[in-house]
């Protein structure tokens, strides 16, 4: 094909890109709106009818075996994604791939479960680890599944299917909680979401696998995957490490309250950052090739992901003793001071998420692995320094931690191609303007309010008028905020 025709398919094929783009972002961030809904519910709900040590006992078990679940995916998810083109042939083989790792580690978790009770010396934890071992088993088969409707940028259907997922498992938890069946809840919570997901998307794919052959070349998504789950790996460790010491030298109850505090953290992240990946990675793996497209979009993304995320944490950080005593009750006051820290090392982390986009989408997986070995590891040993000041001294190491990964990640990435001096300003910009704006509103509330409740509406109205004042006077942080207004024409001129 000529050098002219070439460059008239990209230009036909470019448009269509944006808007598959433009309209995944919309159904998919509508799809997490009703996530953060249901997971906010379910947050509220449960903690009322459940104690800390309850969400402590399930942490011990999820610390250790939730290391399954990256070995479980392989990478191969992403590798499905990434990859140019995939064959039925290889896209079967990979179902397989997954689903037989899946089954390894169901029957690996179920035969290790005594050793995790003994290991925190807690009996109860060796029923909750072989029940969780079925998690496995439905998750290794529905990963060709989400990566296919990932690939084919389907995210209705796959909004439908983990809104529908949530829903089904939040409510099998909460009955299970109100016959009094305490951490039990949480188990059947998890495995009714994730078998529900599994149907769903299985039945909305449209597609089926064949059977396992010799004949496909499997080495690239092998290499890839491979590359990716080690990285993963590291990352888990570093991200688990925390819960594992304070589970095992501090027991349940301290375990418990940390565990919320984290989960709280992780709720904005979790239903931003995992949906944003899912959109930027087939797009910007696409527009790799062209420079000035790429970086658009990079930034873009990073941009919505930080003004979602970081608003949120700023106003949680400056009001976190009245949301978390009204809404969780009076029983979990003591995760207040650990969320505060935690939500200053979130802001990092989501403004890290951009750097891993640029791993991925460049296919620079080795580069990720050697990055993360070396900074994740550095992480454990700051986490494991901080236990000695309990659970504040691991959340204030960990804060540190994913703050200075950040920064190496940028430097990292230097010769990368990918703008990074241009995602380093984005990231601080809006780090500094809501960090002022809960400055204000935790000022303002402790200021002219007594009661909780006065505090959480003074804080908020401050919160507000900070931001308007910022926006009036930071004509970068105001054209930040417009371009993330304007998301659907950016994203088609992506």
């Amino acid at each position: 094909m000529s050098s002219g025709n070439v460059s008239a398919a990209a230009n036909a094929v470019a448009p269509r890109l944006g808007r598959l783009a433009a309209r995944g972002a919309l159904v998919t961030m509508g799809g997490q709106a009703c996530k953060v809904l249901l997971q906010l519910g379910g947050i509220i709900v449960l903690a009322r009818l459940l104690s800390p040590g309850d969400y402590g006992l399930l942490a011990m078990v999820t610390a250790i075996v939730g290391v399954g679940e990256v070995l479980r995916d392989f990478g191969l998810s992403s590798a499905a994604v990434q990859a140019h083109s995939v064959s039925p042939q290889q896209r079967s083989n990979l179902f397989w791939i997954n689903s037989g790792i899946g089954l390894a580690l169901a029957l690996a978790v179920f035969a290790c479960a005594p050793a995790i009770a003994t290991f925190y010396a807690q009996p109860a934890l060796q029923p909750i680890a072989q029940a969780l071992a079925l998690s496995f088993v439905i998750n290794g088969i529905a990963t060709q599944y989400r990566a296919q409707l990932n690939r084919d940028m389907r995210f209705g259907r796959l909004a439908a299917a983990d809104v529908g997922g949530q829903a089904l498992g939040l409510a099998a938890g909460v009955t299970l909680a109100l016959r009094g069946h305490g951490h039990w809840a949480l188990v059947a919570q998890q495995l009714g979401q994730a078998l529900v997901t599994l149907l769903l998307i299985a039945a909305t794919s449209g597609w089926r696998p064949g059977l396992p052959r010799r004949g496909a070349d499997m080495g690239g998504f092998l290499r890839y995957g491979g590359n990716l789950m080690s990285t993963q790996l590291v990352v888990y460790a570093s991200r688990n490490v925390d819960a594992l010491i304070i589970g095992q030298r501090f027991g349940v109850e301290l375990l418990g309250l940390y565990n919320r505090a984290y989960q709280l953290l992780m709720l904005p992240l979790n239903q931003i950052n995992a949906p944003a990946t899912s959109i930027a990675l087939p797009v910007l793996s696409r527009l790799h090739d062209d420079g000035e497209r790429y970086g658009r979009f990079l930034l873009h993304g990073q941009a919505v992901m930080l003004h979602l995320t970081v608003a949120s944490f700023g106003f949680g950080c400056a009001q976190a003793e009245p949301l978390i005593v009204l809404v969780l009750g009076p029983q979990w006051a003591p995760a207040v001071p650990i969320f505060q820290i935690l939500a200053v090392g979130g802001a990092f982390q989501v403004a890290a998420q951009a750097s891993y986009w640029v791993f991925l989408s460049k296919g620079l997986t080795g580069s990720n692995l050697r990055f993360t070995l070396v900074s994740r590891l550095l992480l454990i040993a700051g986490i494991v320094f901080g236990a000695q000041w309990g659970a504040q001294g691991v959340a204030t190491a960990y804060t540190l931690g994913v703050a200075l990964a950040w920064l190496g990640g940028l430097v990292w990435l230097r010769d990368s191609g990918a703008p990074v001096g241009a995602m380093g300003r984005n990231a601080l910009r809006v780090i500094l303007a809501y960090a002022l704006c809960g400055l204000a509103s935790a000022a303002a509330a402790l200021e002219w309010a007594g009661s909780l409740a006065g505090r959480l509406a003074v804080g908020t109205g401050a919160m507000l008028a900070a931001l308007l004042l910022l926006l009036a006077l930071w004509p970068a942080f105001r054209r930040s905020v417009a371009d993330v207004l304007r998301s659907r024409n950016l994203l088609r001129a992506a």
